[in-house]
């Protein structure tokens, strides 16, 4: 029992080491978000989503709620591998040696696949959803006068759920690796996830068909991806299995010809 209490306090201790890693590394990047935060604001103030909008601001604190909103997402971008590090650095000791190798590898794909997400979410989808609005209130005859903060809150609303959906594939590995899901558990529940996509969709997209299609059909492409990438895993994992199987019966029967 006291031996347990001291491996729940021995997690306890190095989650809080591995929180206070990642707070470090955040103060740190923070510095530097505060000097990429006005380059980033004007760049995108200067793009051709923004160059024709109207943008005010409507309170006193509009500037300075936008200048730290784009410092903070600066910084956690930074350190986003390093979260994944650290993550990873807080679950090994449970994982044999192979699984350590493999799943430390994800780490850069995660990453990689977290700027595609934010990519798309602002180079494909975004302008169409502001082109979209803007041909609304034309049609509709209103004067369009948006305030600084709410046209960057949108376009945080709509490109960080990007970055963090198309983490999908690799948590998919991940979970796979360790034997938690299996590509026949996500295809029994496509229908369950399709839905549950469809939902996310709706809640990241304005109400309108066009961009409700364009968020959700990646998304549901991505499902099918991250079934695909599932197989792959399952079928290394299978290979890893039976092989360590054969050594063991090797070793064994090695014994037994000794005696």
């Amino acid at each position: 029992m006291e031996s347990r209490d001291m491996s729940v306090m021995d997690h306890v201790g190095e989650l809080r080491r591995r929180i206070m890693i990642i707070v470090i590394f955040f103060l740190i990047a923070l510095i530097a978000g505060f000097f990429l935060a006005t380059p980033l604001i004007t760049y995108l103030q200067n793009a051709p989503t923004a160059q024709d909008l109207p943008m005010n601001a409507f309170k006193m604190t509009d500037s300075i709620r936008i200048f730290m909103t784009f410092a903070f997402a600066s910084a956690l971008i930074m350190i986003f591998p390093i979260i994944l590090y650290q993550l990873w650095s807080f679950i090994r000791p449970g994982l044999h040696e192979n699984e350590q190798k493999a799943t430390l590898a994800y780490i850069p794909i995660a990453f990689i696949l977290f700027l595609m997400g934010l990519s798309f979410s602002y180079f494909i989808l975004f302008p169409y959803i502001i082109q979209f609005m803007s041909n609304l209130a034309e049609r509709l005859d209103i004067t369009e006068q948006y305030g600084v903060n709410e046209y960057f809150s949108f376009l945080f609303q709509i490109t960080l759920p990007f970055g963090l959906l198309f983490q999908l594939p690799v948590v998919v590995m991940f979970l796979t690796r360790l034997g938690l899901i299996t590509p026949a558990f996500l295809s029994s529940v496509r229908k369950l996830a399709y839905f549950v996509l469809l939902v996310i969709a709706g809640f990241i997209t304005p109400p309108e068909l066009i961009s409700h299609l364009m968020v959700t059909l990646p998304m549901l492409l991505l499902y099918e991806f991250s079934i695909w990438v599932s197989r792959l895993t399952y079928r290394k994992v299978l290979k890893a299995q039976r092989l360590m199987e054969e050594q063991e019966e090797q070793e064994e029967q090695k014994k037994q010809d000794k005696k």
